[in-house]
């Protein structure tokens, strides 16, 4: 993790899931949840989560998604309520995802979401897909 990159503190986990399955979870930082909550904001649905995830396919094996979600979150999601916004990861992803700590980065060159993922053992140029 860069020296640039905030810290999450103080999130809650809301279980969807009935089942007592060891913790897995996922981290959002300070400056992540601020970008969600000002999209969250230009898109006017105040109730939205946000949706992340991985997928097959990309030049490395699996790529990351990260989406908008209206409405509430399907039975066996779980869902992370953290700095005032609402991420919502399906329980399949989640095992991929496990320790990731969702943050933003802008720099001169980009800006946008970044997965900092320590299941990741290879990924790729681009920063959109990886290995496990």
């Amino acid at each position: 993790m860069s020296a640039s990159t905030s810290q999450p503190t103080g999130s809650t986990e809301t279980k969807t899931e009935s089942s007592t399955k060891a913790a897995l979870s996922i981290s959002v930082t300070e400056k992540a949840a601020q970008a969600i909550r000002k999209q969250i904001d230009k898109r006017g649905t105040p109730d939205a989560s946000l949706r992340v995830g991985i997928r097959g396919g990309g030049c490395s094996g699996f790529s990351y998604v990260i989406e908008f979600h209206d409405g509430p979150p399907k039975a066996k999601d779980r869902v992370f309520d953290q700095f005032g916004v609402r991420v919502v990861v399906d329980p399949k992803s989640l095992i991929y995802l496990n320790g990731t700590i969702l943050d933003w980065e802008q720099t001169l060159m980009r800006q946008g979401f970044k997965f900092v993922n320590p299941n990741e053992k290879t990924s790729c140029g681009c920063g959109h897909s990886f290995t496990v």
